[in-house]
């Protein structure tokens, strides 16, 4: 809530109009919330609102947000001629600008003298939020937010805050974001944070083997998808691990680490576990702490979960 008892955020701003702006305003006007969506120029910003809405209207007509989303977000969503203009009196600024430290640092200079309190976030997707928050003349309320294409309907929203965001701004993004229906998670900074972090390090070996002759692209996204990544609708990679044994991924490392390298060498955390016994769902303890008839449902939870996504892949395929 702000101060005068209306929900927060009662305005948002939102900086650059690609994809990802675009994409971040549809959450808010969708919703009802007041957005302002700003370009480089007066023309491209409302050039961005038109396309805005012309993409929320084609989710609409396949099916893809509720009737009347389009309607709500026409309603909701402004063009505004300048930074300044988009953000005084907004409780929220969202930045999407290009990924170059130096364009959003110019955009900040722009945005803090007409800000008022509002806080300020970035949808960087890789840059530390401290190396950003250090050219901030006020870097208490600001922070990360790290979004997904398409924003509006994919749930997650990586929010990271640097040591010096105040935990406030950190609470009310939270609480914003979650009413929103989205799934906020509040992750440490570093390059890439956690999502792209391990994106990219898949992809870095992807990419290895196709140099390798391993593997063309389109077997290993066949692989990928039809294989782990079946998994990962519904388990993250240390349920997945604790469900197929500790010990085994422990051997599966020595195997690696022989063929490829020091690089494949097994985590310390991972070997600090097996040392220990805890080799996940058959020792009621590993990276999670599962009692066996938690494992039990787990496992059941999984067997029917593999046989609806693969109903649905036949079915979206098909």
């Amino acid at each position: 809530m702000n101060e005068a008892g209306s929900v927060w955020p009662a305005r948002v701003a939102v900086i650059g109009a690609g994809t990802m702006g675009i994409g971040i305003a549809h959450v808010f006007a969708a919703s009802g919330i007041p957005t302002l969506l700003v370009d480089a120029t007066p023309e491209l910003s409302v050039a961005a609102r038109d396309r805005a809405i012309e993409l929320l209207a084609r989710l609409e007509n396949a099916g893809n947000v509720d009737s009347g989303t389009t309607a709500t977000a026409e309603q909701h969503l402004s063009s505004a001629p300048s930074i300044a203009d988009a953000v005084r009196g907004a409780d929220l600024v969202v930045e999407a600008v290009l990924e170059r430290p130096d364009v959003k640092l110019a955009v900040y200079a722009e945005i803090e003298p007409a800000a008022g309190e509002a806080v300020i976030a970035t949808n960087t997707s890789s840059i530390p939020i401290a190396e950003l928050a250090a050219g901030l003349q006020n870097p208490g309320r600001f922070l990360g937010v790290h979004w997904f294409v398409p924003p509006l309907l994919v749930p997650c929203v990586e929010v990271i805050r640097a040591p010096s965001t105040d935990q406030r701004a950190v609470d009310v993004v939270v609480e914003a974001l979650t009413r929103l229906g989205k799934s906020p998670v509040v992750v440490g900074d570093g390059p890439g944070f956690v999502a792209n972090r391990i994106q990219f390090a898949m992809f870095r070996e992807a990419a290895r083997i196709v140099e390798e002759g391993i593997a063309d692209p389109e077997e290993i996204d066949e692989v990928v998808r039809s294989s782990f990544g079946f998994r990962l609708p519904f388990f993250g990679p240390f349920t997945i691990a604790d469900m197929a044994g500790l010990d085994i991924y422990a051997d599966i490392y020595e195997t690696l680490e022989r063929g490829l390298g020091p690089g494949f060498s097994a985590p310390a955390v991972l070997q600090e576990h097996v040392g220990r016994g805890e080799l996940g769902i058959k020792t009621g303890r590993g990276f999670l702490e599962l009692s066996q008839a938690q494992a039990d449902e787990l496992i059941d939870r999984r067997n029917r979960a593999y046989v609806a996504l693969a109903e649905l892949r036949q079915e979206i395929e098909s």
